[in-house]
Protein backbone atom coordinates (compact mmCIF):
# COMPACT_ATOMS: atom_id res chain seq x y z
CA UNK A 1 0.00 0.00 0.00
CA UNK A 2 1.53 3.55 -1.13
CA UNK A 3 1.41 6.23 1.71
CA UNK A 4 1.42 10.03 0.77
CA UNK A 5 3.92 12.11 2.04
CA UNK A 6 1.69 13.80 4.61
CA UNK A 7 0.44 10.91 6.52
CA UNK A 8 4.25 9.83 6.71
CA UNK A 9 5.03 12.72 8.12
CA UNK A 10 2.78 12.92 10.93
CA UNK A 11 3.41 9.21 11.67
CA UNK A 12 7.24 10.22 12.04
CA UNK A 13 5.85 13.29 13.91
CA UNK A 14 4.02 10.87 16.21
CA UNK A 15 7.03 8.37 16.53
CA UNK A 16 10.16 10.80 16.59
CA UNK A 17 10.22 10.53 20.44
CA UNK A 18 10.63 6.76 20.97
CA UNK A 19 13.23 6.31 18.00
CA UNK A 20 15.68 8.99 18.57
CA UNK A 21 16.68 7.58 22.31
CA UNK A 22 17.51 3.81 20.30
CA UNK A 23 20.71 2.79 20.77
CA UNK A 24 23.13 4.05 17.84
CA UNK A 25 20.33 6.30 16.13
CA UNK A 26 21.34 9.72 15.36
CA UNK A 27 18.39 10.91 12.79
CA UNK A 28 14.84 10.37 11.50
CA UNK A 29 13.70 11.88 8.58
CA UNK A 30 11.29 11.31 5.91
CA UNK A 31 12.83 9.11 2.45
CA UNK A 32 12.15 6.57 -0.25
CA UNK A 33 13.47 3.10 1.38
CA UNK A 34 16.39 1.60 -0.37
CA UNK A 35 16.61 -2.48 -1.20
CA UNK A 36 19.68 -4.29 -2.13
CA UNK A 37 20.93 -1.21 -2.96
CA UNK A 38 18.19 0.48 -5.13
CA UNK A 39 15.64 3.18 -4.23
CA UNK A 40 12.32 2.16 -4.67
CA UNK A 41 9.25 4.37 -4.86
CA UNK A 42 8.27 3.85 -1.53
CA UNK A 43 7.97 6.80 0.85
CA UNK A 44 9.51 4.99 4.51
CA UNK A 45 10.19 7.07 7.89
CA UNK A 46 14.57 6.64 7.88
CA UNK A 47 16.55 5.83 11.07
CA UNK A 48 20.05 7.12 10.63
CA UNK A 49 22.49 4.90 12.71
CA UNK A 50 26.16 5.26 13.81
CA UNK A 51 26.70 1.76 12.29
CA UNK A 52 24.47 -1.24 11.88
CA UNK A 53 23.94 -3.76 14.12
CA UNK A 54 22.43 -7.41 13.65
CA UNK A 55 18.52 -7.58 15.42
CA UNK A 56 20.12 -10.21 17.51
CA UNK A 57 22.78 -8.22 18.75
CA UNK A 58 20.11 -5.52 20.36
CA UNK A 59 17.34 -5.72 23.06
CA UNK A 60 13.85 -5.20 21.48
CA UNK A 61 13.86 -1.67 22.78
CA UNK A 62 16.22 -0.65 20.55
CA UNK A 63 15.49 -2.74 17.57
CA UNK A 64 13.49 -0.25 14.75
CA UNK A 65 10.35 -2.23 13.68
CA UNK A 66 9.65 -3.02 9.90
CA UNK A 67 7.03 -0.95 9.74
CA UNK A 68 5.24 2.03 11.72
CA UNK A 69 1.50 2.40 11.97
CA UNK A 70 1.78 0.76 8.76
CA UNK A 71 4.71 2.56 7.14
CA UNK A 72 8.11 0.81 6.14
CA UNK A 73 10.83 1.70 7.74
CA UNK A 74 14.44 2.11 6.88
CA UNK A 75 17.82 1.98 8.44
CA UNK A 76 20.72 3.46 6.88
CA UNK A 77 24.38 4.24 8.67
CA UNK A 78 25.45 7.57 8.44
CA UNK A 79 28.11 7.43 11.19
CA UNK A 80 28.70 9.98 13.72
CA UNK A 81 27.35 12.98 12.74
CA UNK A 82 29.56 16.09 13.79
CA UNK A 83 28.87 20.33 13.52
CA UNK A 84 31.64 20.82 10.99
CA UNK A 85 34.61 22.77 11.98
CA UNK A 86 36.67 25.90 10.80
CA UNK A 87 39.55 24.14 9.66
CA UNK A 88 42.22 27.45 9.76
CA UNK A 89 40.96 27.88 13.47
CA UNK A 90 42.85 27.21 16.57
CA UNK A 91 42.24 23.61 17.97
CA UNK A 92 42.75 21.94 21.33
CA UNK A 93 43.25 19.37 21.07
CA UNK A 94 44.21 19.03 17.26
CA UNK A 95 42.63 16.54 14.85
CA UNK A 96 44.30 15.65 11.26
CA UNK A 97 42.52 18.09 8.53
CA UNK A 98 43.38 21.11 10.38
CA UNK A 99 45.71 24.28 9.54
CA UNK A 100 49.42 23.69 10.89
CA UNK A 101 52.98 24.73 10.08
CA UNK A 102 56.32 26.09 10.83
CA UNK A 103 56.48 28.96 11.59
CA UNK A 104 58.18 30.81 8.83
CA UNK A 105 55.60 29.12 6.20
CA UNK A 106 52.07 29.98 4.95
CA UNK A 107 50.12 27.08 6.56
CA UNK A 108 49.28 23.32 5.32
CA UNK A 109 47.63 20.23 6.53
CA UNK A 110 48.49 18.34 10.07
CA UNK A 111 47.90 14.69 8.53
CA UNK A 112 47.81 12.08 11.55
CA UNK A 113 49.56 11.19 14.38
CA UNK A 114 52.07 8.52 14.20
CA UNK A 115 54.49 6.44 16.69
CA UNK A 116 58.14 6.34 16.95
CA UNK A 117 60.29 4.55 19.75
CA UNK A 118 57.01 4.50 21.71
CA UNK A 119 56.48 8.48 21.31
CA UNK A 120 53.89 10.53 19.47
CA UNK A 121 54.12 12.42 16.76
CA UNK A 122 52.54 14.97 14.51
CA UNK A 123 53.10 13.36 10.62
CA UNK A 124 52.96 16.43 7.50
CA UNK A 125 55.01 17.21 4.87
CA UNK A 126 58.24 18.34 5.04
CA UNK A 127 57.46 21.77 2.79
CA UNK A 128 54.78 22.27 5.70
CA UNK A 129 56.99 21.37 8.99
CA UNK A 130 60.60 21.77 8.22
CA UNK A 131 60.31 24.95 5.52
CA UNK A 132 61.41 22.98 2.62
CA UNK A 133 64.81 21.48 4.18
CA UNK A 134 65.34 24.53 5.80
CA UNK A 135 63.84 24.40 9.46
CA UNK A 136 66.41 23.13 12.44
CA UNK A 137 65.43 20.42 14.88
CA UNK A 138 63.34 21.92 17.59
CA UNK A 139 61.87 24.63 15.66
CA UNK A 140 58.65 26.20 16.68
CA UNK A 141 55.26 24.42 15.08
CA UNK A 142 52.29 26.48 14.78
CA UNK A 143 48.63 25.68 14.98
CA UNK A 144 46.86 27.29 12.81
CA UNK A 145 49.29 27.62 10.26
CA UNK A 146 50.96 31.53 10.07
CA UNK A 147 48.66 32.39 7.24
CA UNK A 148 45.82 31.28 9.33
CA UNK A 149 46.66 33.61 12.38
CA UNK A 150 48.65 31.15 13.94
CA UNK A 151 51.23 33.18 15.82
CA UNK A 152 54.21 32.25 18.42
CA UNK A 153 53.99 31.55 21.27
CA UNK A 154 50.17 31.81 21.61
CA UNK A 155 49.60 28.97 18.66
CA UNK A 156 52.89 26.83 19.38
CA UNK A 157 52.10 23.73 19.87
CA UNK A 158 54.81 21.43 18.65
CA UNK A 159 58.50 21.06 17.91
CA UNK A 160 59.93 20.03 14.78
CA UNK A 161 61.24 16.46 15.00
CA UNK A 162 62.81 14.92 12.08
CA UNK A 163 62.19 15.56 8.39
CA UNK A 164 63.88 13.71 5.59
CA UNK A 165 65.54 16.42 3.26
CA UNK A 166 64.39 16.49 -0.54
CA UNK A 167 66.59 16.41 -3.39
CA UNK A 168 66.16 19.44 -5.45
CA UNK A 169 67.71 19.75 -8.97
CA UNK A 170 70.20 21.97 -9.30
CA UNK A 171 71.04 24.78 -11.25
CA UNK A 172 73.79 25.61 -13.51
CA UNK A 173 76.59 23.61 -13.35
CA UNK A 174 79.99 24.82 -12.40
CA UNK A 175 82.16 22.64 -13.69
CA UNK A 176 84.79 24.56 -16.19
CA UNK A 177 85.05 21.52 -18.63
CA UNK A 178 81.54 21.18 -19.08
CA UNK A 179 80.95 24.73 -19.24
CA UNK A 180 84.28 24.62 -21.90
CA UNK A 181 82.25 22.06 -23.89
CA UNK A 182 78.96 23.40 -24.03
CA UNK A 183 80.20 26.58 -25.54
CA UNK A 184 82.36 25.02 -27.94
CA UNK A 185 78.77 23.08 -28.97
CA UNK A 186 76.60 26.20 -28.89
CA UNK A 187 78.89 27.92 -30.95
CA UNK A 188 78.78 25.00 -33.64
CA UNK A 189 74.49 25.54 -33.34
CA UNK A 190 74.96 29.06 -34.25
CA UNK A 191 77.70 28.91 -36.82
CA UNK A 192 75.24 26.67 -38.55
CA UNK A 193 71.90 28.71 -37.67
CA UNK A 194 70.16 26.22 -35.44
CA UNK A 195 68.20 27.35 -33.08
CA UNK A 196 69.63 24.28 -30.82
CA UNK A 197 71.03 25.49 -27.60
CA UNK A 198 72.86 23.29 -24.69
CA UNK A 199 73.21 24.04 -20.95
CA UNK A 200 74.86 22.11 -18.25
CA UNK A 201 73.02 21.38 -15.28
CA UNK A 202 73.92 19.17 -12.20
CA UNK A 203 72.20 16.14 -12.02
CA UNK A 204 70.16 15.44 -8.80
CA UNK A 205 71.76 12.44 -7.22
CA UNK A 206 68.99 11.13 -5.43
CA UNK A 207 65.12 10.20 -6.39
CA UNK A 208 62.95 11.30 -4.06
CA UNK A 209 60.06 8.82 -2.45
CA UNK A 210 59.03 11.33 0.40
CA UNK A 211 58.10 14.94 1.14
CA UNK A 212 57.53 14.12 5.31
CA UNK A 213 58.52 15.84 8.37
CA UNK A 214 57.11 15.11 11.70
CA UNK A 215 56.92 17.29 15.02
CA UNK A 216 56.73 16.40 18.81
CA UNK A 217 53.40 17.85 20.00
CA UNK A 218 54.52 19.84 23.76
CA UNK A 219 51.96 18.46 25.36
CA UNK A 220 50.10 14.80 24.39
CA UNK A 221 46.49 16.45 25.07
CA UNK A 222 46.78 18.84 22.55
CA UNK A 223 46.44 16.80 19.49
CA UNK A 224 44.13 13.76 18.88
CA UNK A 225 44.37 10.57 16.34
CA UNK A 226 40.49 11.80 14.99
CA UNK A 227 40.66 13.34 11.44
CA UNK A 228 38.23 15.25 10.72
CA UNK A 229 34.98 13.77 8.88
CA UNK A 230 36.82 10.86 8.83
CA UNK A 231 37.50 9.43 12.37
CA UNK A 232 40.30 7.23 13.30
CA UNK A 233 42.94 5.56 11.03
CA UNK A 234 42.10 1.31 11.33
CA UNK A 235 45.34 0.23 10.18
CA UNK A 236 47.68 0.63 7.05
CA UNK A 237 47.29 -0.05 3.49
CA UNK A 238 48.57 0.05 -0.08
CA UNK A 239 47.66 1.98 -2.61
CA UNK A 240 46.56 0.28 -5.69
CA UNK A 241 45.43 1.41 -9.18
CA UNK A 242 41.74 2.09 -9.26
CA UNK A 243 41.55 2.64 -5.33
CA UNK A 244 38.94 5.09 -3.64
CA UNK A 245 40.13 7.16 -1.65
CA UNK A 246 39.56 10.41 0.81
CA UNK A 247 41.80 12.86 2.70
CA UNK A 248 41.07 15.71 4.92
CA UNK A 249 42.46 18.83 4.11
CA UNK A 250 42.64 22.84 5.32
CA UNK A 251 41.36 23.91 2.58
CA UNK A 252 38.98 21.74 0.88
CA UNK A 253 37.96 19.57 3.21
CA UNK A 254 36.65 16.25 3.05
CA UNK A 255 37.24 14.76 -0.75
CA UNK A 256 36.86 11.81 -2.15
CA UNK A 257 38.97 10.18 -5.35
CA UNK A 258 40.69 7.40 -7.44
CA UNK A 259 44.34 6.59 -7.77
CA UNK A 260 44.45 6.69 -11.60
CA UNK A 261 48.06 6.24 -11.83
CA UNK A 262 50.97 4.25 -9.82
CA UNK A 263 54.69 3.94 -10.48
CA UNK A 264 54.51 7.98 -11.48
CA UNK A 265 57.74 9.69 -11.64
CA UNK A 266 56.81 13.46 -11.52
CA UNK A 267 59.29 16.98 -11.47
CA UNK A 268 57.23 19.02 -8.22
CA UNK A 269 57.81 23.27 -8.48
CA UNK A 270 58.83 24.34 -4.72
CA UNK A 271 59.00 27.94 -6.13
CA UNK A 272 60.77 29.81 -8.44
CA UNK A 273 64.38 27.67 -9.25
CA UNK A 274 63.56 24.81 -6.89
CA UNK A 275 62.64 21.66 -8.69
CA UNK A 276 62.63 17.92 -7.62
CA UNK A 277 61.60 14.95 -8.98
CA UNK A 278 59.69 11.98 -7.10
CA UNK A 279 59.70 8.51 -7.89
CA UNK A 280 56.95 5.73 -7.42
CA UNK A 281 54.18 8.40 -6.91
CA UNK A 282 50.52 7.82 -6.78
CA UNK A 283 48.34 9.88 -8.82
CA UNK A 284 44.70 10.86 -8.13
CA UNK A 285 42.42 13.38 -9.56
CA UNK A 286 41.35 16.72 -8.68
CA UNK A 287 40.89 16.31 -4.77
CA UNK A 288 43.11 19.00 -3.46
CA UNK A 289 44.06 22.30 -3.45
CA UNK A 290 47.14 24.72 -2.16
CA UNK A 291 47.22 24.38 1.85
CA UNK A 292 45.99 20.52 1.57
CA UNK A 293 50.04 19.61 1.96
CA UNK A 294 50.18 16.90 4.64
CA UNK A 295 46.52 15.68 4.47
CA UNK A 296 46.69 12.09 5.30
CA UNK A 297 44.95 9.64 2.65
CA UNK A 298 42.80 6.80 3.38
CA UNK A 299 41.28 4.02 1.72
CA UNK A 300 37.48 3.20 1.96
CA UNK A 301 38.23 1.20 5.58
CA UNK A 302 40.26 4.04 7.10
CA UNK A 303 43.26 2.50 6.11
CA UNK A 304 45.89 4.63 5.74
CA UNK A 305 47.63 4.46 2.38
CA UNK A 306 49.44 7.78 1.55
CA UNK A 307 50.37 11.54 2.10
CA UNK A 308 49.19 14.44 0.20
CA UNK A 309 51.83 16.58 -1.10
CA UNK A 310 51.30 18.51 -4.54
CA UNK A 311 49.27 18.60 -7.42
CA UNK A 312 47.76 20.69 -9.88
CA UNK A 313 44.12 22.24 -11.52
CA UNK A 314 43.48 18.87 -12.21
CA UNK A 315 45.37 16.22 -10.53
CA UNK A 316 47.17 15.25 -6.62
CA UNK A 317 50.10 13.71 -6.16
CA UNK A 318 50.11 11.46 -3.13
CA UNK A 319 53.56 9.38 -1.34
CA UNK A 320 53.02 5.88 -0.54
CA UNK A 321 52.37 5.44 3.06
CA UNK A 322 55.15 2.49 3.10
CA UNK A 323 57.98 4.88 1.88
CA UNK A 324 56.76 7.60 4.81
CA UNK A 325 56.78 5.14 7.22
CA UNK A 326 60.15 3.33 6.11
CA UNK A 327 61.97 6.60 5.74
CA UNK A 328 61.33 8.21 9.11
CA UNK A 329 60.93 4.63 10.78
CA UNK A 330 57.05 5.23 12.28
CA UNK A 331 54.61 3.33 13.08
CA UNK A 332 50.58 3.64 13.68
Amino acid sequence: MAHDLDSVRAALVKNRSRLLPQTNVVATGVGYKVTRGRKTDALSIVCSVTKKVALSQLPPRDQVPPTIDGIPTDVVATGVIRAFQDRTARHRPAPGGVSIGHRSITAGTLGCLVRRAGQVFVLSNNHVLANSNDASRGDAILQPGPHDGGRFPDDHIAGLEDFVPITFLEPPSECRFARGLVAVLNAACSSIRSKTRYRVVNIQATENHVDAAIARPLEPSSVTSEILEIGRISGLGSGNLGMAIKKSGRTTGLTTGEIMQVDVTVNVEYGPGRLAQFGDQLLAGPMSQGGDSGSAVLDKNNRLVGLLFAGSENSTIINRIEHVFSALSLTL
